[in-house]
């Protein structure tokens, strides 16, 4: 259950910062056109340079025009039409919506077992075991309740949340890490004392 839930939470990371990339991308395809030269009205930079060539032939003394000075104008223009075609197909993806329903299955459903998994204990064997599984699994759960504190502020825009977001959730999956792998001796443990039918 724990490892499942571990390559559940990577797999919402992962949809959080694809909607963090879509919603941050504009930026940069807004720097990249600042950077194109006039295109003197034409509709891309291969119609600006045709344009340009055009009119040196039919004119022996040639302008020297913005575009004609940057032919690395073609390949912004290039950098700009494959962000574009990232970002629709990031919003098709609709990551948003999948990040937000499945980060709070995960607050649920970890939190639920966090609880189980020192009952059943306390249940089994009449007692808790203090360390290093116990303890991760406990600053866990209040990692994830402070990255789910955080949400009502991102949405209204505020950039120190979304930074408590993101830092509270990779310190948690490093600690899910460390917590599975000091489960597994624990389940080790388990099976070994288990009387199976």
């Amino acid at each position: 259950m724990m490892i499942s839930l571990l390559a559940f939470s990577v797999y919402t990371a992962v949809l959080g910062f694809n909607w963090r990339r879509q919603r941050t991308i504009g930026d940069e395809i807004s720097a990249l056109k600042k950077t194109l030269p006039d295109l003197q009205g034409a509709a891309s930079v291969k119609a600006a340079l045709a344009a340009v060539k055009g009119a040196e032939t039919v004119d022996s003394t040639p302008d020297s025009t913005p575009i004609d000075s940057s032919p690395s104008a073609v390949s912004i223009e290039q950098q700009i039409a494959d962000l574009t075609a990232e970002r629709k197909q990031l919003a098709a993806d609709a990551p948003r919506d999948k990040h937000f329903n499945q980060g709070a299955l995960l607050a649920f459903f970890g939190t639920s077992f966090a609880i189980e998994g020192p009952l059943n204990t306390y249940a089994r064997a009449g007692k808790l075991f203090p360390g290093p599984h116990l303890y991760a699994g406990a600053g866990l759960v209040v990692l994830w309740a402070l990255a789910v504190s955080m949400v009502p502020h991102m949405q209204k825009g505020n950039d120190t949340a979304r930074t408590v977001h993101i830092g509270a959730n990779v310190a948690g999956m490093c600690l899910f890490g460390w917590q599975v792998v000091t489960g597994y001796p624990i389940l080790l443990k388990v099976l070994e004392k288990t009387s199976w039918p």
